[in-house]
């Protein structure tokens, strides 16, 4: 037996976001500035289709602020917190479906 050599290839590995995890990346790039609110995040962020799994579903960043009880944030952290059971629970039923669950099987 054999081991392979060691490539060549010192990259990192592709690392896909979602979530909150993605949002926040955005928030970053877009220099969001907190407290703020629900009409300014949006108009702040260049991309609102923000994936929520592996797979590419996506949510818009409205819709999913129109489902957390206050439309103001005081901190990033406030604003991630509401929003991540807003995520989950759309993964969830992105996944529930045939071609969500085909998905999940699919390497790409």
């Amino acid at each position: 037996m054999g081991a392979r050599p060691p490539q060549n290839d010192t990259s990192e590995p592709d690392v896909i976001e979602f979530g909150i995890a993605a949002l926040s990346a955005r928030l970053d790039e877009a220099d969001v500035e907190f407290p703020t609110t629900s009409t300014e995040l949006c108009a702040a962020v260049d991309d609102t289709a923000i994936p929520v799994d592996g797979a590419g579903s996506t949510m818009e960043l409205q819709q999913a602020l129109d489902r957390v009880p206050q439309d103001s944030f005081d901190s990033e952290s406030t604003l991630l917190d509401l929003l991540h059971p807003v995520f989950e629970e759309h993964r969830k039923q992105a996944g529930e479906g045939v071609f969500g669950r085909l998905r999940t099987l699919l390497p790409f």
